[in-house]
This record gives C-alpha cells, structure tokens and sequence, in this order.
C-alpha cells in the first residue's frame, strides 16, 4: 500500500521530516500532496511559493536518499478520497482532517484509509515547531528565541528564505524577521540606484536587531548591453556594512528596450513572453536561463558575497 501525506510545508523542519519518515517507515511507495500557493494563502498570512516548498521538499528527499511523487493540491482533501486504500499519515494536529477523510470514504463506498499519528515534534526546551512561528522571526527552524535575530528589509519571500538559507550555514540557527521598508530609489534600479536600494533597505531595517540585510535587483548598461545585477547590504549593530553581489546575466535586446524605456523588469518580461507567468516565482533569471539558475539561487550569491568580510573576520 502507498503512505500518503500532505501539507504546505512552508519551512521544512522537524516535524515535517519525521512525517516524511514515517511515511517511508510504512512504505516505499510515497505521495506528498503540496497545497498551491492559492489554497495556502486562504489560512495562511506568510506563504513561500510553491517552487521554493517543492524545492525544499526535494532536498530533503534526496538528503535520505527517497525518491516520492508530489502533487499539488488545492483543496483540504486533495486526491486521498479516491485513492486506493493506503496509509494516510498525520500530524497530531491534523488527524481530525484525516478521520473526516475516512468518514467520505465510507460514505462513497470505499475502504477507509490506514491513519498513522505523528505527535507534534518538541525542540529541547518544549517547544512545539510552527512554521508560521519560524516565518514571522518567533523563533528559528528549530523553534529557539535566543539566537541571533536577522531582519531583512523586505517582505518578499524568496529574499527572506535566501537570508535564512545562507545566515544558517554562517551562523547556524538564526531567527528571520521579514521588515516592510521604503527603498528610496525608483521602482526599477539603474546602476547606483541599486546599491542606494540595498543599503537604505538594511538601514531601515535594522532596528535592535543584531544584523539587517538589504538586497535590491538594479539593471546596469555594460558591454553594450544590459545586464541584471542583485546587490546585497548587511549591516550590525556597530554600523558595519558589507556589500555583495551576484553573478550578472544579460537580458535580450527585446526586453532591455522596454526595460529603457520605462517598464520594470517585471513588466517588461510579461510583454515580452507569453509564459512569462513563470517569471514571477523563479524571477527573470529563471525563466530565461530555463530553470538553471532560479532568482533564490541568484538572491544567495549576493547575501554569500556580502558575508564573506564578515567570515573572514575583517576588523
């Protein structure tokens, strides 16, 4: 029999892994269901796009070395009502989801499915893991308060989790706190702008928090093109700024002319390509580089080289 599991897994953490893993202790068969960006919204405030929760969804498979097929879904009851009978695996919170799903199943003539109960994971001190809790900056991935408390000056979730994703290999456990700002540059960044962009987010942010993170996408005219390169600004609470950027990519003739013309890359890229849909949750970057580079990978280089002073120690 399959083991079927399901959730928005807004910030894989422990209690999302042991569910997986009991999953695989039932069954080398494993579907994930994956709720849509619209049906988590409903009931959530914070929601990552779907591509970064699958993202993370796969890393986890592969780093216990599991393969699962992951389906969206996009009501409570996703495709587990006409599922073969199989185990339906469930957070302690949930099981009530899970004996309403049964109780459908009988009513239409099907067997009811095997429920396997996980109880709400703990951290050390007692803490039971939200990711809600995670995502507002509460407390860090594994639900504790007193560690170092990051603000990034953005409400945008690919650079909240690109902080998070990069602090957390320099620092280890770090809370996130996303921080609406005014940038003080124009909507689309040429140039100076830019770095202007990165540095006025991270002051506005910063706050009493340890370190603020700034990260602004400008367009710079370069080689007689025009290339897009993100800038990222970290400072403490001593007034210690470092800057990093990412790698640059170059945007085709057809939409840095709109772009020069007055249209923000977002903008541009919709005029410019039919399926440029995709380009608002990989970013440009994504779209035009076919899913080798998506704008979360890009947002990680620029916080990466702006940590590197700070790594090795500069005084």
């Amino acid at each position: 029999m399959k083991a079927i599991l399901g959730g928005t897994f807004n910030l894989i953490h422990d209690g999302h892994k042991a569910l997986i893993d009991r999953a695989f202790e039932l069954s080398d068969q494993v579907v994930i269901g994956l709720t849509t960006d619209k049906f988590a919204s409903a009931t959530r405030k914070r929601i990552n796009p779907y591509y970064l929760r699958m993202k993370a969804l796969l890393l986890y498979l592969d780093s216990i070395r599991k393969c699962a097929d992951i389906l969206p879904i996009s009501d409570e009851f996703g495709s587990v009502l006409t599922a073969d009978k199989g185990y339906l695996v469930v957070s302690r919170e949930t099981e009530k989801n899970a004996l309403a799903i049964n109780k459908k199943r009988i009513a239409a003539g099907r067997e009811p499915m095997v429920i396997s109960v996980i109880d709400m994971v703990k951290n050390s001190s007692g803490v039971e893991l939200h990711a809600s809790k995670m995502l507002s900056g509460e407390y860090s991935r594994t639900g504790e308060k007193n560690v170092t408390a990051i603000a990034v000056g953005s409400l945008n979730p690919v650079k909240v989790e690109a902080v998070r994703t990069v602090m957390e290999k320099v620092l280890g456990s770090v809370r996130v706190i996303p921080v609406k700002v005014s940038t003080g540059v124009p909507d689309q960044p040429f140039g100076e702008d830019t770095y202007k962009g990165a540095v006025n987010r991270a002051n506005a942010a910063l706050g009493k928090y340890a370190l603020s993170v700034g990260i602004e996408a400008g367009v710079f005219e370069m080689y007689g093109h025009l290339y897009d390169i993100q800038h990222c600004a970290i400072i403490d609470k001593d007034g210690k700024i470092t800057i990093g950027m990412s790698s640059g990519f170059r945007y085709p003739d057809k939409v840095a002319e709109l772009i020069r013309g007055g249209m923000t890359v977002s903008k541009a890229m919709i005029a410019a390509y039919e399926n440029a849909s995709r380009g608002d949750k990989e970013g440009a970057v994504g779209l035009l580089s076919k899913g080798l580079l998506d704008r979360k990978a890009l947002t990680e280089q620029s916080v990466t080289a702006a940590m590197i002073p700070r790594i090795w120690d500069e005084p």
